[in-house]
């Protein structure tokens, strides 16, 4: 048994680390996901390599144990929102590690109040401004449940709510101001002078 105070790794780093096309795949996921260091990515890995190993495990078994144990599985994966009740454990193998990724607090966050980087639902995350029922939960990677989803709002007194709100007010206002701009300098003179005219 070995020492709480140094609790055994939960990721394992990549057999190539150096090869060029697994680290512009790296780079391009911790910017897409808003990723802070890639030991975030190398955990969501590990955590997929896991979940693909309880399924081979579950496929070698005899059918009578494998119909008890496989509905234990898909019922655990579907309350996170990676598969549904229904499926397989074809459907397990086909997870991605951007299906896992998806599934974290920061990037429910950013599609729900429409942020407009991840690193924007990182630092409301991080900074307190976000509840779950009525807890505030601080931490980016933490794996929100279907039933959970429902229960994401902004911490009562929260400065973001009117940040948010004038970021609404500027995407409405956005098409208007892009008609305006698109009109050129010749089309403005027709119309000034087709005024004049009419005035005449």
């Amino acid at each position: 048994m070995g020492d709480p105070k140094n609790p055994r790794r939960a990721w394992k780093k990549p057999r190539n680390p150096l090869n060029y096309d697994l680290k512009m795949e790296e780079l391009k996921t911790l910017g897409t996901f808003g990723l802070k260091t890639k030991r975030e990515l190398w955990k969501a890995h590990t955590e997929l390599s896991r979940l693909r190993h309880q399924a081979r495990s579950l496929l070698a078994l005899r059918q009578e144990i494998r119909e008890k144990k496989e509905p234990i599985l898909m019922k655990s994966l579907s309350k996170v929102g990676l598969v549904e009740e229904s499926s397989t454990l074809d459907d397990v193998l086909n997870l991605q590690v951007t299906d896992l990724l998806s599934r974290r607090l920061q990037t429910v966050v950013q599609k729900k109040f429409s942020f407009k980087t991840p690193y924007q639902a990182r630092q409301a995350v991080v900074h307190g401004h976000i509840m779950i029922g009525d807890r505030i939960v601080s931490v980016p990677s933490y794996s929100v449940g279907m039933n959970e989803e429902n229960q994401i709002h902004l911490a009562p007194g929260s400065s973001l709510g009117k940040l948010l709100e004038q970021h609404e007010k500027a995407k409405i206002e956005e098409p208007h101001a892009d008609q305006s701009e698109l009109e050129t300098p010749e089309e403005s003179k027709d119309t000034n002078s087709s005024t004049v005219e009419s005035q005449d």
